[in-house]
């Protein structure tokens, strides 16, 4: 944990309750992964060649935008068979991802991929070992509920019932948002100007009760804490310029660099995350760039675990 003039304390998650007010308010991303990564044929001229495909972006109730291996074998109009789910690949994109025209739609998709799809585990956990069926609840967190990530929401993954129950105990509220976690996310940035990166767009919602219920909080002094750069980028993309939280809908590409002037989140909780990420530039605007390092710095020393499954950090804005 990192707090401005407090400087840096180790702690354990169960211990959130003890740095937060009465009266703060816990906002959380209730996106539910998806089982995103499909196995099948493409066939062409009566030849077969297997193919993988994950989901990344729902374009239309039959269609979804896919990154697939191999990717450059694959040509608009091949016909592709994931079990018994069939589709077109429909166009392809500059920066290798496709589009996969489905022969079903809505909700006879979801259930089509649910059945079929297999978890979208991340490169260095799938490549050590097969998906199992705990994954299906290992990787979603406690509060899920609205499909349509592709990768979870990590800093949420630490939460359980018991912890959920001790921050209500202390008086923390709780407020939920929507937004479906794309692989854009975790990708690093490759750019000299920062400028020139562009950053992904990801769906998300901020409800009207839910931008009430913030407003109020605001208005009585309690702070707004963030579980994950998601919810922080969802609410800074519902905020106006006074800090006044609107209802949202839509698709945001906020991309938060230091010198970004904060408008909706007092405090962060969030894993800690690789060098050149969008998300470690995030953190460095919130929290400042030295202080991030340092608390980076110890993290290191005291053998903290990055990726998904590791550890997390309380920051609080400087």
């Amino acid at each position: 944990m990192h707090r401005p003039g407090a400087g840096i304390q180790d702690a354990h998650v169960y211990d959130l309750p003890t740095f937060l007010r009465p009266g703060d308010v816990l906002v959380v991303n209730d996106t539910r992964v998806i089982p995103a990564r499909l196995f099948g044929l493409r066939e062409r001229d009566g030849a077969r060649t297997a193919i993988s495909a994950t989901l990344l972006k729902r374009l239309a109730p039959d269609r979804w935008t896919a990154l697939a291996k191999p990717g450059r074998r694959l040509r608009v109009g091949d016909s592709v068979i994931f079990g018994a789910l069939g589709a077109v690949i429909a166009a392809k994109h500059e920066d290798g991802s496709l589009d996969l025209q489905f022969e079903k739609s809505g909700l006879a998709l979801d259930e089509a991929i649910r059945e079929i799809g297999r978890m979208p585990l991340p490169p260095y956990i799938a490549a050590q070992r097969p998906e199992d069926n705990r994954d299906l609840a290992d990787y979603q967190t406690v509060y899920a509920r609205e499909d349509g990530s592709v990768a979870a929401p990590t800093a949420g993954l630490h939460f359980t019932p018991q912890l959920l129950a001790a921050l209500e105990a202390r008086g923390i509220g709780r407020a939920f948002v929507t937004l479906h976690v794309g692989a854009g996310t975790f990708l690093p940035v490759k750019v000299e100007d920062l400028k020139d990166h562009r950053m992904h767009a990801e769906t998300g919602e901020v409800t009207k009760a839910t931008a009430i219920q913030l407003n109020t909080a605001r208005a009585a002094g309690a702070r707004i804490v963030c579980v994950g750069t998601t919810s922080l980028r969802l609410l800074e993309s519902a905020a106006s310029d006074e800090g006044a939280f609107a209802p949202f809908a839509g698709e945001t590409d906020i991309f938060i660099t230091p010198g970004y002037r904060f408008r909706a989140a007092d405090v962060l909780m969030t894993n800690f995350h690789l060098p050149k990420s969008t998300l470690l530039m995030l953190v460095s605007a919130f929290a400042g760039v030295e202080e991030t390092r340092a608390a980076y710095a110890h993290a290191v020393a005291k053998g903290y675990r990055f990726y998904s499954y590791g550890d997390a950090g309380l920051w609080f804005r400087a």
